[in-house]
């Protein structure tokens, strides 16, 4: 398992997130559905850094569907939707 951080994602229409991006590293970019299955199956990680902290990125099931979210605990908004376009 590898801790990947989060620099900059791509967001569907409502704001969805649909990609998590760093261009800085060797896996560039992963599709939401493949970052979600990731993150359940242990395989890696998914951080945002904000001041210093890694945020867990989750996968969270909303409305009939799964999508990905920073770990409410630290914040009450979801911190990927403020990053960066890809």
């Amino acid at each position: 398992m590898s801790d990947r951080i989060v620099t900059k994602t791509r967001k569907g229409y409502a704001g969805d997130i649909l990609t998590l991006c760093n261009p800085k590293e060797s896996w560039f970019q992963i599709f939401k559905y493949d970052a979600i299955k990731e993150i359940e199956d242990g395989t890696n990680k998914y951080f945002v850094e904000v001041n210093g902290d890694k945020i867990s990125v989750l996968g969270s099931f909303k409305h009939g569907s799964k999508r990905l979210i920073t770990d409410i605990n630290f914040s009450s908004k979801n911190i990927l939707g403020e990053l960066e376009n890809c």
